[in-house]
């Protein structure tokens, strides 16, 4: 494995972490999560990703509990939860002081631990002044709730307005950003908040590596019978699986296919290294329902290396669907 900083911060993260959106409490028990979270650490894994929303709250208890079964200590591992949507009442969602804080309580005790090291504001709230959730996070860091906090799916001017507040107030800034990022999916981390690396240090935990598993060449055939768009209540990504863009998208998976054989790997170990290849990219979390998908997805590090500038080439060629950085004119 490897680990790499977490943006202008002293705390390193695998390069490859694992994740328990969709999958825990849905297709992956408290046994399974333990397999699957063990193969995964036994991989250098450090870094496991959570939500008060996943499983409306049950994936932060079965990794809680898997946590406590396989007896591992926490300053060996690097946690995190995102809090906006915590429930139906109309101060359990959004991130107001009162739900940052109440909503970052309800997910330790449900985790069972003291701290996460990563604190997510999950979205960004139109109706709570950016300055009230600073200060908040602020808050919850100095008790020692959270160590670092940060934000996910926020533009990059929010981000900076954010991190403009806390230097001025010298309160603690955000530290990283968590984007949905892979092959068919990158405007925002490589465009967007392209100034952000260098001018505030931003550290990225991208999610969606495999966009839903497309990259992963299951949906080339169609919709596999087990695959999670057949579960309840993700009738949206199965819809999304549908439509003529993602055929033009699963076109491109059967090329990449080509390129995945070529070098020895699979398709979905080639997204993977393909978004490990981005400097800029802090970790790649990672998900799975079974087994054999974790050690699959682990050894995408040795397939960074054959990414070679051809390799390269030949992969924009077939995803033409580069981001123009604004030009330099001077």
């Amino acid at each position: 494995m490897q680990y790499r900083y977490l943006g202008n911060s002293g705390l390193q993260v695998s390069a490859l972490s694992f994740g328990s959106w969709v999958t825990f409490g849905t297709q992956v028990d408290v046994n399974l999560a333990l397999e699957l979270m063990t193969i995964a650490y036994d991989a250098g894994v450090n870094f496991f990703d959570n939500a008060e929303v996943y499983n409306d709250g049950v994936a932060e208890s079965i990794m809680g509990k898997v946590i406590k079964k396989a007896g591992w200590k926490q300053k060996d591992l690097v946690l995190s939860t995102k809090i906006f949507w915590g429930g139906d009442g109309p101060n359990e969602m959004g991130l107001s002081r009162k739900h940052i804080i109440e909503g970052l309580d309800a997910s330790l005790e449900r985790m069972g631990i003291k701290y996460v090291d990563l604190l997510f504001a999950h979205r960004p709230d139109i109706h709570t002044p950016i300055e009230e959730t600073v200060r908040a996070m602020n808050h919850v860091i100095k008790q020692g709730k959270a160590f670092y906090w940060g934000t996910s799916e926020w533009s990059s001017q929010q981000i900076m307005q954010a991190y403009a507040i806390a230097r001025q107030e010298h309160l603690i800034p955000p530290l990283m950003e968590q984007s949905q990022y892979n092959m068919f999916h990158r405007e925002r981390v490589e465009k967007e908040y392209h100034r952000l690396y260098s001018e505030i240090g931003l550290g990225t935990t991208i999610w969606s590596p495999l966009a839903s598993g497309l990259l992963t060449g299951k949906y080339n055939q169609g919709i596999p019978k087990d695959s999670r768009a057949n579960l309840d209540g993700y009738e949206w990504l199965k819809s999304r699986f549908t439509d003529e863009k993602v055929k033009a998208q699963i076109e491109k998976v059967i090329k990449l296919a080509s390129v995945a054989e070529i070098i020895g790997c699979t398709t979905a170990q080639l997204a993977l290294a393909w978004c490990l290849l981005n400097p800029n990219v802090s970790t790649v979390i990672t998900g799975a329902s079974k087994p054999d998908q974790v050690r699959e997805n682990m050894k995408a590090i040795e397939v960074v290396d054959k990414l070679i500038p051809d390799v390269i080439e030949t992969i924009e060629e077939i995803l033409d669907n580069k981001p123009d950085l604004a030009p330099d004119l001077r």
